[in-house]
């Protein structure tokens, strides 16, 4: 046999090679496609980048606060100067020369006791002039009655002669009065805080003195707005910090209250008294005064830094396993840091205390503080 024959002609292998490259390059393609479709739907399930990689989701950083039950006080806050519920300026009822004072800024008084004295020598002289021309008196007015019994005056000389005797007992009693107002007494029982004359000085009358206060009890007048007049009652609870004593709550009441509101300010007086036995407080002391109206002994709160919005549109973001959901809640009252929450919550809710500025309802979070487990009663099982 010719294997000459048998062997393919040049074209026919250049035409199978090329059949075949062809058939090469379309099953490149579909498998190229494939591979991209693959790629695509990877990057939609696993949120790729441009360049094929993975993004992860970005976590807001946030502090949680559990929602617990707690008591809760309602009350109105407001500032004020202290001031003695009795205080007196001690003036000269005459005028002299201080001989001696007697007492000093600080002391405590009694009422009816002696400040200071004065130079009284005038004083002394009328009063023995009176009592000289009141004896005379008395001893023509008893004759007159011996002669007025014979018939030997009449009537109208005995008449005026018991007239004259009355007018100077009068006038030897002020004589005495005079006399004693040398001695400048205490009007009320206090602390002298202020004292205006020294020894040697010449007053005049009614010149100031001293000034006396007293500091039990100490009072604080609050204006407070018109709203809260069904609230204020007497002998409510108040509680004040004085910034003088910043480590020390100081409790007192309610002593009245005003019944008409002030149409300039739209406020009416509320006066609260403090009865201070520690001897701490002093007039003119500024604080801050805290009439408590009620109080709750069970209720839900929460920090008050959880609000977003304002009382009336708030609500908070509660953490659930790391998303952060915005709920509106419905306010009760609010003490200090926490406030109470009537609708909304469910005791053992956590909500975001801080970081909320950048919090969107549904994101995602990364809780920095996790927020202590409940506390579970023990039953004695």
């Amino acid at each position: 046999m010719n294997t000459e024959s048998l062997r393919p002609s040049p074209s026919f292998v250049l035409t199978l090679a090329l059949v075949m490259g062809l058939a090469a390059c379309g099953g490149g393609k579909e498998q190229s496609a494939g591979a991209e479709g693959d790629q695509r739907a990877e990057a939609k399930e696993q949120k790729l980048d441009k360049d094929g990689k993975p993004i992860e989701e970005v976590k807001v950083p946030v502090e949680v606060a559990r929602a617990a039950r707690s008591a809760v006080t309602a009350a109105f806050q407001g500032t004020a100067n202290l001031v003695a519920e009795a205080e007196a300026e001690v003036a000269a009822k005459s005028g002299g020369v201080v001989l001696q004072i007697l007492v000093e800024e600080g002391d405590r008084v009694e009422a009816g006791q002696v400040l200071a004295r004065l130079d009284a020598d005038r004083q002394r002289l009328a009063v023995k002039q009176s009592e000289a021309n009141l004896r005379k008196l008395e001893n023509d007015f008893r004759r007159q009655q011996e002669m007025i019994g014979r018939k030997l005056i009449s009537q109208d000389v005995f008449d005026r002669s018991r007239y004259d005797l009355d007018t100077q007992r009068a006038a030897y009693e002020m004589a005495k009065l005079e006399l004693s107002w040398a001695e400048v007494r205490a009007p009320i029982g206090g602390v002298v805080s202020k004292r205006m004359v020294k020894v040697g000085n010449l007053i005049q009358l009614n010149q100031p003195l001293f000034k006396i206060d007293d500091f039990d009890p100490l009072e604080a007048t609050i204006n407070v707005p018109e709203r809260e007049m069904r609230l204020i009652a007497a002998e409510q609870p108040v509680q004040m910090l004085v910034d003088a004593l910043p480590d020390a709550v100081f409790t007192g009441e309610v002593a009245r209250v005003s019944p008409v509101v002030d149409a300039a300010t739209g406020t009416f007086r509320v006066v609260a008294q403090f009865k201070d036995d520690s001897g701490r407080l002093r007039s003119g002391m500024f604080g801050r005064v805290r009439i408590v109206y009620d109080q709750r002994t069970d209720v839900l709160v929460v920090p008050r830094a959880a609000l977003v919005g304002d009382d009336q549109d708030a609500s908070v973001f509660v953490v659930e396993r790391d998303i952060a959901k915005r709920r509106k809640v419905r306010l009760g009252y609010a003490d200090g840091g926490q406030v109470e929450v009537v609708a909304g919550l469910g005791e053992g809710d956590q909500v975001v205390t801080l970081g909320q500025a950048a919090l969107r309802d549904g994101a995602k979070v990364q809780v920095i503080n996790p927020a202590p487990p409940m506390a579970v009663a023990n039953n004695g099982g």
